[in-house]
C-alpha cells in the first residue's frame, strides 16, 4: 500500500485506504475515492496531481493525494 502520490502515470490503481479527518474522507468520497473504486494517475506537477475517477479528471493538491492509499 502507498499513497497516491508514489503512483506511476498511466497505471490503473484500485483505492485501499482514505484517510484524514471525517470531513476530509467524507469530500474526497464525494469526489468519487472510495474504498475498492479505481483511480488512474494521469499527471503530476510539483507533487500535485490530476487522476482519473469514475471517467471524470479531478486536481488534487499533495496533502489531499497523500491521503489516499492504493
Amino acid at each position: 500500500m502507498m499513497p497516491l502520490t508514489f503512483a506511476e502515470p498511466g497505471e490503473e490503481n484500485i483505492i485501499k485506504k482514505v484517510g484524514g479527518s471525517p470531513d476530509v474522507r467524507r469530500h474526497l468520497e464525494n469526489l468519487g475515492f472510495v474504498v475498492g473504486g479505481n483511480v488512474t494517475l494521469v499527471s503530476t506537477l510539483g507533487g500535485n496531481v490530476i487522476v482519473k475517477v469514475k471517467e471524470a479528471r479531478v486536481a488534487l493538491n499533495e496533502e489531499m493525494a497523500r491521503r489516499i492509499m492504493v
